[in-house]
């Protein structure tokens, strides 16, 4: 049976990646501001909201990849491996 979750439990694959990026950005960055980040951006999300797909908790919409990939400069591929 398919199931839409990863191997180990997650809804999504690139909440670690999010996070491992958010934390690399050369200002601090934290949940809020990165959802701040988005908000500019167009993306109606909020602190909750980040801090949940970063969990794997919250899936994450090919609308949403795109706006993070471009808020935090990276390519999809970079947040899907």
């Amino acid at each position: 049976m398919y199931k839409n979750k990863t191997r180990d439990n997650r809804n999504n694959i690139c909440g670690s990646k999010i996070k491992e990026i958010r934390k690399k950005l050369p200002e601090k960055t934290s949940q809020r501001k990165l959802a701040d980040m988005l908000q500019m951006a167009g993306l109606d999300i909020d602190k909750n909201a980040v801090q949940r797909m970063e969990s794997g908790e919250r899936f994450v919409t090919d609308i949403e990849l795109k706006s993070i990939a471009k808020v935090l400069d990276v390519s999809y591929q970079e947040l899907l491996d």
